[in-house]
């Protein structure tokens, strides 16, 4: 019968297990994982079944290290992320989580779009570092994406988003993920998207700052092509401000509401 080893179609016994399998094919593995699941006992194997064999602590080879993150996915998602295109308008602190949620994931491809730096106030909730203080948004992103996932395509464009440039510049990504600050910059790309981009979907967020329950950030979809997270209410303001933790969660969901459009999934 035929199973994936590392992402590798192999041809194995009918009889095998998935200890036989490290026998056969790295026996000095000491983390198996076996569908997704980490496996602490020995378990029959049926055709088509995945098993990832991992040796702690080892640097694996560049190819194959994809196969080895990927590892904890659930079955054969990866094939269907890896061919979707994702555009994120602002890289704050809901845009770089979203974008690095979904560069851990292995989205195919990333259009990462904003004009501003990496300041020291941004490092309270962005996924920046101190020693990106000063860069490029842009180039930020793409320095923390190449530590998460290499295999990420990347695009950033260093540019001011309005409505004579948003339909070209997302033309080729499957969804838009809105994630400015700014509620006037988030209204024209939501404006722009539903009267002349109604092949694409938009995921926007309103109601994320400071820090009441989690629980009160939801998913919601308002149209075939419009979904809104947050809690609708609570905004930046004087004496208000915008902590990581429910920015972090906002932007998850974010991530979370791409993935399942892009796996056809219900939301």
């Amino acid at each position: 019968m035929k199973i994936y080893v590392n992402e590798v179609l192999r041809e194995v016994a009918e009889d095998s297990t998935a200890y036989s399998i490290r026998e056969v094919f790295k026996a000095d593995a000491d983390i198996l994982i076996y569908n997704s699941f980490p496996l602490k006992q020995d378990i029959e194997i049926k055709e088509f079944d995945k098993i990832v064999l991992i040796k702690r602590g080892e640097m694996p080879s560049k190819e194959e290290l994809e196969a080895l993150m990927v590892a904890r996915h659930t079955p054969f998602v990866h094939e269907e992320l890896k061919k979707a295109k994702v555009g994120i308008a602002g890289l704050g602190g809901l845009g770089s989580n979203a974008a690095v949620s979904l560069a851990r994931m292995g989205i195919g491809k990333l259009l990462l779009i904003d004009y501003d730096i990496v300041e020291p106030s941004n490092l309270n909730r962005q996924y920046y570092f101190v020693r990106h203080i000063g860069m490029k948004k842009t180039e930020a992103m793409k320095d923390v994406i190449s530590d998460c996932n290499p295999f990420v395509e990347v695009e950033v464009r260093d540019m001011k988003l309005d409505e004579n440039n948003i339909k070209d510049v997302f033309k080729d990504v499957d969804i838009i993920i809105e994630a400015f600050d700014d509620p006037t910059a988030k209204a024209t790309i939501v404006r722009t998207v539903l009267s002349s981009m109604k092949d694409k979907k938009v995921i926007a967020a309103s109601g994320v700052s400071g820090f009441y329950s989690s629980n009160s950030i939801i998913t919601r979809k308002l149209k075939d092509n419009l979904y809104m997270i947050g809690d609708m209410e609570t905004e930046a303001a004087i004496g208000c401000g915008l902590m990581a933790s429910r920015v972090a969660v906002a932007a998850n969901h974010e991530a979370n509401a791409a993935v399942r459009i892009i796996l056809g999934e219900e939301i």
